[in-house]
């Protein structure tokens, strides 16, 4: 390795380093030595600080250094892309954190997790080698946890962080044996080797094809699609900023796994379709039971699912470059919108106060829904003259979504047309930027039994558009009242999966009102108990 080389993986090994070192002084914890909280956030701060310009570094250093600089670290693209990300949100998240946590007594213990949160994420994205890689993203959900559990005297969060836990143990052990496939193949731990070993269309083995099965579960499980999604609804219990780092940063970690490995995971159908089902289904009824929350954090978390599993169907339709500007975007739009939450109740009883609701909007609406639908059915009926052909499901999702748009917006008609113009001309701009930044996945390795997964997405998205129709003008009707009922109880899944969960994992939940011990019986009926109120949430 030359001394260039060497000098590029020291800067890159450095981040997680940083925030490790970071998270020593400020969560110490002393008779002799105490530290005042602003000496403890200034760790975390000059940490956040130096991690982002060791980033810059890393990409200069890449820019300049062309090849490979370790077997264990790698430099590519995508993973300095990520890199930026992490960067950006560990200065905005321990900057908001100082207010936000301000006397709090377990302030120096939030930080230390918090850092070693990061620097595990750090690692993950960092990583060239299948050990380190799953090595991180152990100590991800540990660490994790430990910020899930910052009030462990709330029965609701305990809650959530016992299915956590669960649930990112079988995630783990998915993974490692998908890595043990892998590593069995090919005979190496390098990731990039491994990856290069699918750029083009082959023949796979068994160990192969179960590696990309076990692959898309894992990404399932971690980015919280039904029906394992009741702990992403119940963790808002945490502290803000914890919400903030999880919606935008540790739940994406499933599409980056996606578009990582997206060579092999591509070439197994049968990874591709179990992606496609349960992230389409997961995209569909979470997009609708949002519709049903009042409060804001929860209505964040449902939304988050939705865009999880929406994120995760580009990825196995082989938009890697979709999915990838998908995945910046939605981190950075739910960093702010988490941290904004405290004042989102008062800015809507001001927009209510100051501004009328738009004459003729109920009419809006019911014009364009025929035509709507009309290019709904043109766009199913050209899948099947043409399944070979370039997929319409996409941009049917966008004619959708912007005649939604247009028929609730306040502004006019040229206003509102204009900044769909404006937002399809951005979309395909940046769709080409992030195209080198994702890989550059080969032609021939995109799915190519295009019209089938084009029918199925076609159905999912008009379903969507149909539903929330329904749900909006056509509530006092029998059935659009159950359906609103059920969607408002989660249509009961994180109920029977808590029920499940308990079963074979028993848990103990602290008691606000009665701090006693609770039996193993008594406490399970705590959380039988606590997970049917979540859903009144």
């Amino acid at each position: 390795m030359s001394i260039s080389s060497l000098l590029l993986a020291s800067v890159l090994a450095a981040i997680p380093l940083t925030l490790i070192l970071a998270a020593i002084p400020a969560g110490w914890r002393s008779r002799r030595v105490s530290l005042t909280e602003q000496q403890r956030w200034r760790f975390a701060w000059l940490a956040a600080s130096i991690v982002a310009v060791l980033t810059g570094t890393a990409i200069a250093l890449s820019l300049w250094l062309p090849e490979q600089p370790s077997a264990w670290l790698s430099h590519q693209p995508l993973r300095l892309t990520l890199l930026v990300l992490l960067s950006v949100m560990a200065l905005v998240i321990v900057r908001f954190s100082r207010r936000y946590l301000a006397s709090d007594p377990g302030f120096g213990r939030y930080l230390r997790w918090l850092l070693l949160t990061l620097a595990a994420v750090a690692l993950v994205f960092i990583s060239n080698h299948l050990l380190l890689f799953a090595l991180g993203w152990i100590a991800i959900s540990l660490a994790l946890h430990q910020l899930l559990m910052f009030y462990p005297e709330r029965p609701r969060a305990a809650l959530a962080a016992h299915k956590k836990f669960l649930l990112a143990r079988l995630a783990e052990t998915s993974l490692l044996v998908a890595f043990y496939l892998l590593w069995q193949q090919h005979g190496t731990a390098n990731i990039d080797t491994i990856i290069s070993a699918y750029q083009a269309p082959a023949a796979l083995s068994l160990n192969e094809q179960l590696a990309a099965v076990l692959l898309a579960l894992t990404a399932l499980i971690k980015c919280a699609q039904l029906p394992v999604h009741g702990w992403l609804i119940q963790v808002v219990e945490a502290p803000t900023p914890v919400s903030a780092l999880l919606h935008a940063g540790v739940i994406n970690l499933g599409g980056f796994l996606l578009i990582l490995f997206a060579p092999l995971f591509l070439q197994v159908p049968a990874a591709q379709w179990l992606v496609l089902v349960v992230a389409g289904l997961t995209t569909l009824l979470a997009a609708l039971i949002m519709t049903t929350r009042i409060s804001v954090k929860v209505r964040l978390a449902w939304s988050t699912s939705a865009q999880m599993g929406l994120m995760l169907i580009e990825c196995a339709a082989g938009m890697v470059e979709l999915a990838l500007l998908h995945l910046l975007a939605h981190s950075a739009y739910k960093a702010w919108a988490f941290l904004s939450s405290g004042a989102a109740v008062q800015q809507h009883i001001q927009q209510s106060l100051l501004v009328s609701p738009a004459p003729g909007l109920r009419d809006w609406w019911l014009a364009l829904l025929p035509a709507a639908l009309i290019v709904t059915l043109a766009a199913m009926a050209s899948v099947l003259l043409h399944p070979a052909g370039q997929m319409l499901s996409g941009w049917l999702l966008v004619l959708l979504a912007l005649t939604a748009l247009l028929a609730q917006s306040r502004a006019g008609l040229i206003s509102t047309l204009l900044l769909s113009t404006s937002l399809v001309l951005a979309y395909s701009l940046l769709k080409t930027l992030m195209q080198p930044l994702s890989g550059g996945l080969a032609a021939e390795l995109r799915p190519p039994l295009l019209g089938t997964i084009d029918l199925w997405l076609t159905s999912l998205f008009a379903l969507l558009f149909a539903l929330a129709w329904l749900l909006r003008w056509r509530r006092h009707w029998p059935l659009v009242q159950r359906l609103a009922q059920t969607l408002f109880a989660g249509l009961y899944l994180d109920e029977w999966f808590t029920r499940m969960t308990l079963r074979l994992w028993p848990a103990r939940l602290p008691l606000r009102a009665n701090p006693k011990q609770l039996s193993t019986a008594s406490s399970n009926t705590l959380i039988a108990a606590e997970g049917r109120k979540e859903q009144c949430l």
